[in-house]
């Protein structure tokens, strides 16, 4: 199985930098980086869009 790795967060867009930046204050951000976004449970991938969408309405 290949892992997209993120090796520097400023080749990303914005969007999907916001997006690891919500993993990280939530502390998955670890686990994200080592197993994939496929190994987080449902409940913390709609944390995740739920914070990015209260975000993206706030700007």
């Amino acid at each position: 199985m290949l892992k997209k790795k993120v090796t520097d967060l400023h080749q990303i867009t914005p969007e999907e930098r916001m997006k690891y930046e919500v993993a990280e204050e939530l502390g998955l951000l670890d686990q994200v980086l080592n197993d994939g976004w496929k190994s987080l449970s449902a409940k913390e991938t709609g944390r995740i869009g739920g914070l990015i969408t209260k975000r993206k309405r706030e700007l």
